[in-house]
C-alpha cells in the first residue's frame, strides 16, 4: 500500500515527530500514522505545527508536518517569519486539495495555483501525483534538512484511490470534572520589564527561555541575554508552540514568556493540556494590551480570565501573580505543565532592538543544548 510506503520513507529519514491535522483524503494514512512508531501530535491549527516543529528542531528533534494543502494558507506567515527567517528545516506533507475531481468548491480557489504561489514565496514544492513519483517524498525530506528550509510535498488524491476504508471506533467519553474557582485580581504592581527582571533572575542556568515577539524579547535581551534564550522576531501566537516543541525533546525546563494578546489568538493551550509535558512552564505576562503595536486593549483587560482558560484547556497546575512576591512564589513551582498568569501594567521599557541575526539566535541555542557543533558552511 502507498500509505505504508510514505510512512516508511519518512521513518527512514529519521523523522521522529509528525504534528498533523486531518484531511479526509488521507484518512487511511492518518490511521496508520497513529499506530506507527512515529510520534504524532494532533493540532488545532496548522500554524501551531510550524511553531511546534521549530521548537522540536531547536532541541534536536526531526519533525515533519502533515496537513491538508489548504492549511498552508493558515501557515504562511509562520513559515516565512519563523521557518524561513531562522533557516530551519521543515518537510510538509500536504494532502493536495482543489485538484482531481474536487467536489468541494471552496477548496478550489486557494489550491488551483498553489505550486506557483508557493514558489513565489520562495518555498520549494514537490508534486507526487502517481505511484512512480513516490520516491520524491524521501528526497524532499532529505533536501529540507540539508538546505535548512521548508519543502512542501503535495500528495495527489490519486495516490489513495485504492486504499482500504478505515473502521472508526470511539473510546468511552464519560468523565468527571470538578472545579471550584474564585479569583480576585488586585491591580498589578509590576511593569512587564520588572516582571521579566524577576523571572530572568530566577531561571536556572540550564533552563531554556522562549520570549514573545516585540518588546518582551527586546526587554529580555536587555535584562539577561544568554545562549539559551530564543527570541521570537515574528510569528505572532507561536511562542508557546515553540516552547511546547522544545519541551518534547529535552529534559531541561522550558519556560515561555508569552502575552495575553498572543495566547488569545492561539489554540495551543488544549494541546499543552493534552500532551502534559512536565518540564514546560508558560508564563503569561498579561498587560491587557497589544503592547508592541500601540497598547490597544485586548479582551483580557476586563473580560477574559486567561488562568481559567488554561484550566479549561486541561492544564491542571496554574498560578496567578500581581506582585513581585507572588511571582517569585509561582516561579518556585517545579512540576508542570504549569501556567502562570501574571498581571502587569501596560507600557514598554525604552530598549533597543535585538542586534543578533535570526540564524545566530537559532544556532547558539542549538549549540548550548548540545545538538549542533561549530557553524558549518551553507550547502
Amino acid at each position: 500500500m502507498l500509505a505504508e510506503r510514505v510512512l516508511e520513507m519518512v521513518g527512514e529519514e529519521g523523522i521522529n515527530l509528525v504534528p498533523y491535522l486531518p484531511c479526509e483524503k488521507i484518512r487511511y494514512l492518518l490511521h496508520l500514522l497513529r499506530s506507527s512508531p512515529l510520534r504524532s501530535l494532533l493540532l488545532n491549527r496548522e500554524e501551531d505545527g510550524v511553531g511546534i516543529s521549530a521548537g522540536a528542531y531547536l532541541a534536536g528533534g526531526k519533525p515533519a508536518l502533515l496537513i491538508q494543502s489548504s492549511g498552508l494558507g493558515n501557515s504562511l506567515n509562520a513559515l516565512l517569519s519563523l521557518t524561513v527567517t531562522y533557516r530551519m528545516p521543515l518537510p510538509i506533507l500536504a494532502s493536495w486539495r482543489g485538484t482531481r475531481e474536487e467536489r468541494i468548491p471552496a477548496q478550489i480557489p486557494f489550491n488551483r495555483n498553489l505550486p506557483e504561489a508557493l514558489r513565489a514565496w520562495g518555498i520549494a514544492v514537490e508534486r507526487v501525483e502517481k505511484p512512480s513519483d513516490l520516491e520524491a517524498v524521501g528526497r524532499a525530506v532529505r533536501e529540507a534538512y540539508a538546505r535548512e528550509e521548508p519543502r512542501v510535498i503535495l500528495l495527489s488524491p490519486r495516490l489513495w484511490e485504492e486504499e482500504p476504508e478505515v473502521e472508526v471506533s470511539f473510546p468511552p467519553r464519560s468523565r468527571r470534572v470538578e472545579l471550584h474557582y474564585e479569583k480576585t485580581l488586585s491591580p498589578p504592581q509590576l511593569t512587564r520589564y520588572e516582571a521579566l527582571r524577576t523571572i530572568a533572575e530566577g531561571v536556572g542556568e540550564e533552563e531554556v527561555l522562549v520570549s514573545n515577539l516585540g518588546f518582551p524579547s527586546r526587554e529580555l535581551y536587555h535584562l539577561r541575554d544568554r545562549p539559551l534564550n530564543f527570541y521570537m522576531l515574528g510569528s505572532y501566537t507561536q511562542a508557546s508552540a515553540v516552547g511546547l516543541g522544545l519541551s518534547l525533546f529535552t529534559e531541561r525546563r522550558v519556560t515561555v514568556l508569552d502575552g495575553d494578546g498572543s495566547l488569545l489568538g492561539s489554540s495551543l493551550l488544549p494541546v499543552v493540556g493534552a500532551e502534559g509535558p512536565e518540564n514546560l512552564r508558560v508564563i503569561c505576562l498579561d498587560n491587557g494590551t497589544l503592547g508592541s503595536t500601540g497598547d490597544q486593549l485586548t479582551y483580557s483587560y476586563s473580560h477574559v480570565d486567561l488562568e481559567l482558560l488554561a484550566l479549561a484547556s486541561g492544564i491542571k497546575r496554574t498560578r496567578r501573580a500581581c506582585s513581585k512576591e507572588e511571582l517569585e512564589e509561582a516561579m518556585g513551582e517545579e512540576r508542570g505543565p504549569l501556567f502562570v498568569h501574571v498581571l502587569v501594567k501596560p507600557g514598554n521599557e525604552k530598549v533597543g532592538t535585538i542586534p543578533l541575526p535570526p540564524e545566530e539566535i537559532k544556532r547558539r541555542l542549538r549549540r548550548a543544548m548540545g545538538v549542533e557543533g561549530a557553524p558549518q558552511p551553507r550547502p
